[in-house]
């Protein structure tokens, strides 16, 4: 068998040497946000291939779904040659077998890549990965690293981020971070800085654009997509202007618990998924969202411990707990309605409606309630920062078919933080309950 030299048949373009070579070196933590079509799961998949060679282990290739890691890396073709790109980076010859199941390849050498999805991130825990990218980094979970991040500082390995900004959030933060510290690498390009397009292809593009989606939403794509600018608004966003609108108004900030207001919940439950809450309190005309949580495979006493800790502490006073119709569904830790443990539990939960979050023209009501809410709110930048990023990204899904965006929500993380904050914004104003004597962590206990 002939020789294969690694990378295969690949040499990076001048724009990415920076970041190869950062890599090349020994860095391990990089985030990259390059314009569309600039190469930069190229880049990260010949990486991989030249990393599971150094160092036998597990790599992960993650983007913000497993359906899109299959179509967008797994099943992708090269445009310029033909191949499928796995191939090119991974070479038939360096394989020991590939299956297609869990989209996997097991090399020659001992090491394994794997394309995953960040909604599944705590599915993948099991194995110690030695090199993860995480691709559409900034339409990914951010748990997914909080979640792997202690794997990789305990065994030394690397992450690779790479993106185009969508707003700022998670990943914006992270680039912010990363500039300021010396062992990262960061870096921002735009397609005027890289010549992959000339000016007139990228008028074009523009134009293209504005046509397809109009002169607002198709201006923002372009900015976003390949001037990586982070202020352009997230095309077929819900909230997105409207969070920022709150930020150049000061409304993002430090907002404290004010005594003699309560404390209202607003939940989104999720069954063997993620559970949200928002924590705020009515402060005249103005909502104040002052603590968000979130977690995954917990079951209904786990919520409940969290609310009686944070009551604790803050010496929070209880007013409703809002939850949606599914909060009668049994819970999965418990095999009782979700409702019934809670209750159990200390935590008086009213169900707000009738039908599923999920029904059209409830949710349409719901977005509509939401965008009239959110110009009266003010949130914790800190406590609630999962929450926003949540709202930020919050978006209709793409028709790729048609090329129009569809009239139902597209389904990731960003799902479970807007649709309990839709609960919050369907909810009339609390209402103090009623003295009925007081009881340790029940909803009007002091």
């Amino acid at each position: 068998m002939a020789a294969i030299t690694l990378p295969n048949n690949w040499t990076d373009r001048s724009y990415q040497s920076p970041a190869w070579d950062y890599l090349d070196g020994g860095g391990k933590r990089a985030v990259v946000l390059w314009p569309r079509r600039h190469g930069k799961d190229d880049v990260a998949l010949n990486w991989a291939a030249v990393a599971a060679h150094r160092r036998i282990g597990s790599y992960w290739h993650m983007l913000p779904l497993a359906t899109q890691a299959r179509k967008a890396i797994w099943d992708a073709i090269d445009p310029h040659t033909g191949r499928r790109r796995l191939d090119q980076a991974f070479p038939i010859g360096l394989r020991e077998s590939t299956r297609d199941n869990d989209m996997l390849i097991r090399l020659r050498c001992g090491s394994t890549l794997q394309v995953v999805g960040s909604d599944h991130y705590d599915s993948l825990v099991g194995t110690s990965p030695a090199g993860i990218v995480f691709s559409e980094w900034a339409l990914s979970d951010p748990n997914a690293w909080t979640y792997l991040s202690p794997i990789l500082e305990e065994n030394g390995g690397w992450a690779l981020f790479i993106t185009t900004p969508r707003g700022d959030n998670h990943a914006m933060r992270m680039f912010d971070f990363a500039k300021r510290t010396p062992w990262w690498f960061a870096e921002l390009r735009t397609a005027h800085d890289c010549g992959v397009f000339t000016p007139a292809q990228l008028e074009s593009i523009r134009a293209e654009m504005v046509d397809l989606l109009g002169e607002d939403e198709g201006d923002a794509r372009y900015r976003q997509e390949y001037l990586c600018d982070r202020t352009a608004a997230i095309p077929g966003a819900y909230y997105a202007k409207l969070i920022q609108r709150a930020a150049d108004d000061g409304r993002i900030s430090e907002v404290p618990w004010l005594p003699g207001h309560p404390v209202n919940t607003a939940w989104d439950l999720g069954v063997r998924d993620d559970t949200a809450i928002w924590f705020y309190q009515r402060v005249g005309a103005m909502t104040h969202l002052i603590d968000y949580y979130e977690a995954r495979g917990e079951g209904a006493p786990h919520y409940a411990e969290v609310l009686h800790e944070k009551r604790k502490a803050g010496k929070w006073v209880w007013g409703e707990h809002i939850g949606p119709h599914d909060a009668r569904v049994r819970d999965w830790s418990t095999g009782e309605p979700r409702i019934t443990v809670l209750d159990r539990l200390g935590i008086h939960m009213t169900v707000q409606g009738a039908v599923s979050l999920t029904d059209a023209g409830y949710r349409a009501d719901g977005i509509d309630q939401v965008r009239r809410l959110l110009p009266t709110c003010r949130f914790d930048a800190g406590r609630c920062s999962r929450g926003l990023d949540a709202l930020r990204v919050y978006r209709r899904e793409w028709d790729e078919v048609r090329k129009v965006f569809a009239g139902k929500p597209f389904h990731d993380f960003a799902s479970n933080g807007a649709d309990a904050f839709r609960v919050l914004a369907m909810t009339r104003p609390a209402v103090a309950p009623p003295k009925r004597g007081k009881r340790e962590g029940s909803a009007w206990a002091a």
